[in-house]
């Protein structure tokens, strides 16, 4: 995708993120059940935390992916969740959530990020496309529900 401008994401774009993530999660793998409305709130609940980092990407001059997630920090340092990592429909498959990961990750290493955290499908391309970026599983954590 090489007419593709990567940058910052923005809170005059919240209307389109959430837009873009209610038909992303609502195909495949994931197939939810997100409103547009939740799905903005959502959105911007995380643009909204003191520790939020995200970026966007613009084809073609409009939005067509963004990465959003926020930091904490540890013992060992600060560590990264990538929260969102959305594409929309008719942009998926072209390289856009690479470029978008890949910016993420070199930026946030050179502000010292020490380590990166995401919740993805347990089967389906998913863990290979994170595995690709040298994400593994777990073996000391697991996720857990109530």
């Amino acid at each position: 995708m090489q007419n593709a401008i990567i940058r910052p994401c923005t809170i005059e774009h919240l209307d389109q993120y959430g837009a873009i993530y209610a038909a992303a999660f609502s195909g495949e793998p994931w197939n939810d059940d997100w409103s547009v409305k939740d799905a903005t709130t959502h959105v911007g609940e995380l643009l909204e935390s003191k520790q939020h980092y995200g970026l966007e990407c613009i084809v073609e001059g409009e939005v067509a992916s963004f990465i959003l997630g926020t930091s904490m920090l540890f013992h060992y340092g600060r560590t990264f969740e990538i929260n969102d990592l959305a594409v929309a429909p008719q942009h998926q498959r072209k390289g856009i959530a690479s470029r978008l990961l890949r910016q993420c990750l070199d930026d946030l290493k050179a502000q010292g990020i020490v380590g990166f955290h995401l919740i993805t499908a347990r089967e389906g391309i998913l863990p290979s496309f994170y595995d690709s970026f040298g994400f593994k599983k777990e073996k000391r954590v697991m996720l857990m529900g109530l």
